[in-house]
């Protein structure tokens, strides 16, 4: 029996961070329900950067050039569930992932263009995206600014796929002031969720 893709994607220069220890807990969790695979974006050394022949490209409507794009892009497309995690950086997505995402979500990927220009999603294999972060704010600080991160993976992310999508979101509010025990009681509740999908 094939089991189904789950495709986590982690954003976190440290290793020794506690994102990295709550990617790490996603992966343990998707372990013997789904085939899990793992981009750490900062590992693979990612450039986050659209040069101006990748936008030349992209514009023309045949955006994936280079092979590790393709290869991610492949993987994007047998995905059936979609994992971020990461930290909260300037209450939205840190660069590395923002760049991901216009990279590899691209037109022919995550989406179509139709005869008269209108987006239509493109990602049927998804059926459920996952967002797993930190914010070193309150969370009513993060609701006053619109909670950016949440905004693009829940919403904007939403709108490549052509039906139904679970949505899960797990969030730590003020980890700058969290104590070891939350720390803790947080990476229990993501893995127990995540073994639940």
């Amino acid at each position: 029996m094939t089991l189904p893709l789950a495709l986590v994607v982690h954003a976190h220069p440290s290793t020794d961070s506690y994102s990295h220890r709550l990617a790490a807990t996603a992966v343990e969790a998707l372990n013997g329900s789904h085939e899990v695979i793992v981009l750490d974006l900062h590992r693979m050394a990612f450039d986050p950067v659209m040069g101006a022949s990748e936008l030349d490209s992209y514009q023309r409507g045949n955006p994936v050039s280079e092979q590790p794009l393709r290869s991610q892009t492949e993987l994007v497309r047998r995905a059936e569930t979609l994992v971020f995690v990461y930290p909260t950086w300037w209450m939205g997505l840190p660069a590395i992932l923002k760049g991901w995402l216009e990279r590899v979500l691209v037109p022919g990927v995550a989406f179509q263009m139709d005869r008269r220009r209108k987006v239509r999603p493109a990602l049927h294999s998804v059926r459920r995206i996952v967002g797993v972060t930190t914010y070193g704010s309150p969370r009513w600080k993060m609701l006053l600014v619109g909670d950016g991160g949440r905004r693009v993976i829940h919403r904007a992310l939403r709108l490549t796929v052509p039906h139904r999508v679970e949505r899960v979101w797990l969030g730590l509010w003020d980890t700058d002031n969290s104590t070891a025990t939350q720390r803790d009681a947080f990476a229990e509740r993501v893995k127990q969720r995540l073994e639940s999908l």
